[in-house]
C-alpha cells in the first residue's frame, strides 16, 4: 500500500514538473514575441518621421513613399505572430530599404543630419528586431521540442499546449542575408 502511494506521488510530481516546464516555455515564447512587438512598434513610430524627412528632399518619389506607408499600415494591422505577420514585416523591411536607397540618389538627403539620425535609429532597431527574432525562435524551438518529445508530449496533449510558428525571413531576405557584404573604397 505504502509503495503504491509513493509511486503515485512520484508520478503526480513528475507530471506537475513537466506541466510547469511547458508553462515556462510558453511564457518565454510570449515574452519573446512581446519583445519583437515592442521593437516593431518603435519601427512603426520612426517611419513617419523618416518619410517626412525624405519628402522634403525627394519630392518626385511619391510611389516609393506610398509603398512604405502602405507596407507600414499592413504590418501594423496584421495581428498575431504567425506567418502572415512575418510576411507583412518582411515586406515592410524591403520597402524601408528603398527609402535608404533614395539617400544615394539625393546627395542633399544623404547629408541631412535628420535623415542620418533616423537611418541610424532604424538600423539599430532592425538589429534589435533580428536579435529578438533569434531569441523568439529559440524559445519556440524549446517549446515545440517539449510538446513533441516523450513523456512531456503526453502532458502537452492532456493540457492542450499548441506548437508555435517560427518568425522566419522570406526567401528574398534569406538570399540577401547570405550575400557577402559590398565594400567600396
Amino acid at each position: 500500500m505504502k509503495m503504491s502511494i509513493i509511486i503515485l506521488v512520484v508520478v503526480v510530481a513528475y507530471i506537475i514538473y513537466l506541466y510547469n516546464r511547458l508553462v515556462v516555455s510558453r511564457q518565454r515564447v510570449r515574452e519573446g514575441w512581446s519583445d519583437i512587438d515592442t521593437l516593431l512598434k518603435r519601427r512603426y513610430d520612426l517611419i513617419p518621421n523618416l518619410i517626412e524627412t525624405v519628402k522634403g528632399y525627394a519630392k518626385h518619389e511619391k510611389e516609393t513613399l506610398d509603398a512604405v506607408v502602405s507596407a507600414r499600415n499592413s504590418a501594423m494591422n496584421t495581428q498575431g505572430h504567425g506567418d502572415k505577420k512575418a510576411e507583412a514585416e518582411n515586406m515592410l523591411t524591403d520597402t524601408i530599404k528603398s527609402i535608404f536607397a533614395l539617400g544615394e540618389a539625393y546627395p542633399d538627403l544623404k547629408s541631412s543630419a535628420n535623415f542620418l539620425e533616423l537611418q541610424q535609429e532604424l538600423s539599430d532597431t532592425e538589429d534589435k528586431i533580428q536579435a529578438s527574432r533569434r531569441f523568439y525562435n529559440t524559445t519556440v524551438l524549446a517549446l515545440n521540442t517539449r510538446i513533441e518529445t516523450f513523456p512531456s508530449s503526453i502532458v502537452a496533449h492532456l493540457f492542450k499546449f499548441q506548437k508555435e510558428s517560427f518568425f522566419e525571413l522570406d526567401e528574398n531576405e534569406r538570399k540577401e542575408a547570405q550575400k557577402a557584404p559590398k565594400v567600396s573604397f
